[in-house]
């Protein structure tokens, strides 16, 4: 059965391979973007686009959406440390602002895109959703309120809602793939160095207590992460906030992902060692048992090789386009 939702975000890295999901399943998708961070090109063909605030989410609010899906924020980490109100702002005012405009349309369904930011620095190794909650850096905290303002909203308005924390994010999805400027994820730094806009990729420490010395992650593919937020609107129930993890459940370290980079692309990317930076765990990897298990998500794209020929294949789209 088609609905009509409202993906604000959607021109962004994430919110426009959802939107395109959504299109693709035979539902309406309203796209509403300010461009701060996203792309007018990122908005999938076939939804319409309203370039605008979350802030100012009642203007363009009323009963005929079905949820809304929430990517509208501010996420680089370091400048949320030198700018936090910048991300207090937009990250949680602006959420309130679109709840309020939800609760006054009646619209009660909500999917909302979280982070394992919110984790801070784990005890334990894979992650469960019942870990504790200790972000260390404001990027994380406010992603962490929006989590508490949802659960509020919840259980005092009925508001059916369903966060979704992410690990890392990689990959493309056709024409839909990372456009970020800064960029700072490891996978699209590394097919710089393979595109000669880069000479090294650093790499921030390899004296971790990791098979080869760097830092291990969990790499979850975006087409992969798009499922899980179309299977969430159907989780979704009045009163209730659910809560999952999303990650394939394999970590792969620094080293593996450029040695992989070089196979994909067949340059020999050159990497530098770095002192290791601050706050970065050694492992960092998801259960996503809850999601398997409440939303009935299989993850299929788990293979690292895969995840970068899938994000090499859209860099060099983005040459051809310039």
């Amino acid at each position: 059965m088609s609905g009509k939702y409202l993906v604000t975000g959607g021109a962004g890295y994430v919110g426009s391979v959802v939107a395109q999901h959504l299109l693709e399943a035979g539902h309406e998708v309203v796209v509403l973007d300010n461009l701060s961070t996203g792309f007018r090109e990122g908005v999938p063909a076939g939804a319409s686009f309203i370039e605008g605030d979350i802030r100012d989410a009642a203007k363009w609010m009323d009963s005929s959406f079905d949820a809304v899906l929430h990517f509208a924020a501010f996420s680089q980490v370091g400048e949320s440390v030198v700018k936090p109100e910048k991300y207090w702002e937009n990250n949680v005012g602006g959420t309130m602002a679109l709840l309020a405009a939800m609760r006054e349309a009646g619209v009660r369904t909500l999917v909302f895109s979280s982070t394992a930011a919110t984790y801070g620095e784990p005890e334990r190794i894979p992650v469960v959703e019942t870990a504790p909650t200790r972000p260390t850096n404001p990027y994380g905290a406010s992603k962490l309120a929006v989590d508490h303002m949802i659960t509020s909203e919840a259980a005092a308005h009925g508001l059916g809602a369903v966060s979704l924390r992410y690990f890392n994010v990689a990959g493309a999805y056709g024409p839909y793939g990372e456009r970020h400027d800064p960029e700072s994820h490891l996978i699209p730094l590394v097919l710089r160095v393979a595109q000669g806009r880069r000479d090294t990729i650093s790499v921030f420490g390899d004296d971790y207590p990791t098979p080869d010395g760097t830092c291990v992650r969990d790499y979850i593919h975006v087409a992969d992460l798009a499922e899980a937020h179309l299977l969430a609107l159907r989780a979704a129930a009045p009163g209730e906030h659910l809560i999952c993890n999303l990650g394939n459940g394999n970590g792969f370290s620094v080293r593996e992902v450029i040695e992989t980079a070089r196979q994909v692309t067949g340059h020999p990317i050159p990497e530098v060692v770095a002192p290791r930076r601050a706050g970065d765990p050694a492992v960092l990897v998801a259960s996503a048992a809850a999601a398997r298990e409440k939303l009935g998500w299989n993850p299929t794209r788990t293979d690292l090789a895969g995840i970068v020929a899938d994000a090499w294949e859209f860099a060099q789209y983005i040459a051809r386009e310039r």
